[in-house]
């Protein structure tokens, strides 16, 4: 099949789109990648149906042969790491170290892990209970057992800033556990995710467990989230395409997990490396070009400190190659869209009316004559009542809040609609802890950015609902039915 004009993948067959193809833009170049099917809302509830015919055969298979498939895609897909590599930097603008290491790579290993997931004990024993005789029958020890089953049909929405990654965690999982899946990825960068189809299919995926449809607007999802067919959501973007999304799987009673927002708080406390914390919430500026949900966009730091944390972040951004993602050394690559572009710079410029002082960045790079490039920006005098503080800029802007003690750090931190990932810098761990424990976040980094691939991962508020990653996701995927019996 050609990578520039793509099929649906529809019930085990590749299917001509009914409306036809959209351009996927190199954000880079501005260039065409290739051409997306664009489904009709017909093709997307088709596409539900057979994941519904596939669901009684497939969820019956004995987990050692999901595993071995789950287990097989993955060595495809590291198989033309090169190539899959290539296209996810094209479509997606991110860095070549980026697409290959943290894309096609992490996306192979999350398969690797669900196809040892697949074997995970699915019940759990529950302690005996003695019942005296009555009403419900005679007395009696009795025994039960908790028992994970596969929910069913899951649509799978998956968010642009990485194109394999974000529709591995959710598929295999999903897959680990019996559920079929319909996967509906982002617009911008979708023909990724048909890669990664083709790998699961030639991996032996039965016809009908792997669905793929895409579109260039809001039809296709709508109609992936209102099937009839479908039994569960699992979606990753923005909080108020969330909150639509919960309304419909609301009316129909669908199982939702939900990774939206954020706002990342960086406590930096006055007795902290701040090298270190530059480096971490550096991050910002430089991975997905800002374009993550768990960034620490928000910098709380202690007065004692600001001034010189402030000169290592201006410092660090100024050192940051912003160019061509292709090209050896960068660091920056552009951000999706032109239309995300604005968007973000109209968030430059709110700041600067709102009372904000711009430390470095605010300007349009210099540098490539075409392409969707923010200069990394420092935004600081800022307060906790400001837009560029309380609202998610998706982009290389960090704010800078200062505070005087730990109480009233907490406060601001908390101060906020979103609690995905905070994030807390201090050479005394216990301070640390104490703090992390106070924050209203699904997650927490003491002294770091990384993140531990086993931990549940999910916000508090409007940042998410459910947890994932690890066995949680096998959770996330699954339904309790309890099994009683007399002794």
């Amino acid at each position: 099949m050609s990578a520039g004009s793509r099929r649906l993948f529809i019930g085990g067959r590749w299917t001509e789109p009914e409306h036809g193809h959209y351009e996927v833009i190199d954000p880079a170049t501005e260039e065409v990648v290739g051409l997306a099917p664009e489904a009709s809302r017909e093709q997307v509830h088709a596409a539900a149906a057979a994941a519904r015919e596939a669901f009684a055969a497939w969820s019956r298979t004995r987990p050692e042969e999901r595993a071995e498939i789950l287990d097989r895609a993955a060595g495809l897909m590291l198989r033309d790491l090169d190539g899959h590599a290539a296209l996810a930097r094209a479509e997606s603008g991110a860095t070549t170290a980026t697409a290959r290491g943290m894309q096609v790579a992490v996306g192979a290993a999350r398969f690797r892990r669900y196809a040892r997931g697949a074997l995970e004990p699915v019940e759990e024993a529950v302690a005996p209970q003695i019942n005296e005789a009555g009403p419900m029958g005679r007395a009696g020890v009795f025994g039960a057992l908790a028992v994970r089953q596969p929910v069913g049909v899951v649509t799978c929405i998956t968010s642009y800033n990485n194109p394999w990654a974000n529709p591995a965690g959710k598929v295999a999982p999903a897959l680990a556990m019996g559920n079929t899946v319909v996967v509906k990825p982002a617009p911008q960068d979708p023909l990724s995710v048909y890669r990664m189809a083709e790998a699961l299919e030639a991996a032996g995926v039965p016809a009908g467990v792997v669905n793929v449809v895409t579109g260039s607007g809001p039809e296709a999802g709508e109609a992936a989230v209102d099937s009839p067919d479908v039994d569960m959501v699992s979606f990753t973007g923005s909080t108020a395409v969330g909150q639509r999304i919960a309304e419909v799987c609301g009316r129909g009673m669908k199982r939702q997990l939900m990774e939206l927002g954020g706002k990342g708080a960086a406590v930096v406390l006055d007795d902290a490396d701040l090298d270190s914390a530059a480096a971490g919430i550096g991050t910002t500026f430089s991975f997905y070009s800002g374009q993550i949900c768990t960034a620490p966009t928000r910098v709380l730091v202690q007065r004692g400190v600001h001034d010189a944390l402030l000169g290592k972040l201006a410092a660090y951004a100024a050192h940051l190659k912003v160019g061509d993602p292709a090209a050896r050394g960068t660091v920056v690559g552009p951000v999706i869209s032109a239309a995300h572009r604005d968007r973000v710079e109209s968030y430059v410029e709110l700041g600067r009316k709102e009372g904000a002082r711009v430390v470095t960045g605010g300007e349009r790079p210099a540098g490539p004559d075409r392409g969707f490039y923010v200069a990394p920006t420092l935004l600081a005098d800022c307060t906790n009542d400001m837009r560029v503080v309380r609202e998610e800029i998706f982009g290389p802007v960090v704010v800078v809040v200062p505070f005087d003690d730990e109480e009233e750090a907490v406060a601001l931190a908390n101060d906020s609609d979103y609690g995905l990932i905070d994030y807390v810098w201090s050479s005394d761990v216990a301070r640390a802890f104490r703090v992390a424990r106070r924050l209203r976040a699904g997650g927490v980094g003491v002294n770091t950015v990384g993140r531990n691939m086993e931990a549940p991962f999910g916000g508090f508020k409007k940042s998410g609902v459910g947890r994932d990653v690890g066995s949680y996701a096998l959770h996330a995927y699954s339904e309790l039915q309890s099994i009683v019996w007399p002794g």
